[in-house]
């Protein structure tokens, strides 16, 4: 009802502007010679054009074929695959992988020239205890024996926990001397 109302305000408002004139006599001759004229026959030899158009629609395909293979052809990734295997490992690396990390911010925090090598070395062996979980990551989903790995994975996060102890207590440790130190010679 409101578009109808609306269409009808819009003629009245136009009404005196629309073109109604008629083309002049034999327009339409005139345009239907110049159609005429313009029109070329079509050659029987063959142009630059009509050669190169299968090879560039073959290209075209080859493009679409080989990005819809790399989209839709991706492997998961390690962690995904062993999440399909043992989604229990999954969430203990998740948890403690967090818990790793914000071990190793703290002693970050505690690195001073006294614990450097201390704190190097603890850093150094959490690499190696990383490069063979990521090992046994990949002898689990190579299908190794699952309850063996998996056992050995959780061993490996127990080990990396308590190495981070063992660095956090020499740390205390030296920090603690240095400070008995620093009191016995200021008396």
């Amino acid at each position: 009802m409101k578009d109808e109302q609306y269409i009808e305000d819009l003629f009245k408002s136009l009404e005196g502007q629309f073109d109604t004139e008629l083309p002049d006599p034999g327009h339409e001759e005139r345009f239907r010679a110049r159609l005429q004229a313009g029109q070329k026959p079509k050659g029987s030899g063959l142009s630059l054009f009509s050669l190169w158009q299968p090879y560039a629609a073959a290209a075209v395909l080859l493009v679409f074929l080989t990005l819809g293979y790399l989209v839709f052809n991706q492997q998961p990734d390690m962690e995904s695959q062993v999440a399909q295997i043992s989604p229990e490992i999954s969430q203990t690396n998740l948890y403690f992988t967090s818990l790793i990390e914000e071990q190793v911010k703290i002693l970050r925090t505690e690195d001073s020239p006294l614990t450097n090598k201390v704190l190097e070395d603890a850093l150094a062996q959490l690499k190696i205890l990383e490069d063979d979980y990521a090992k046994m990551e990949r002898d689990l989903v190579n299908g190794g024996n699952s309850k063996l790995i998996l056992s050995a994975m959780i061993t490996n996060f127990q080990t990396r926990i308590a190495l981070l102890k063992d660095v956090q207590e020499q740390i205390e440790m030296i920090k603690n001397f240095n400070t008995e130190e620093n009191e016995n010679i200021s008396i």
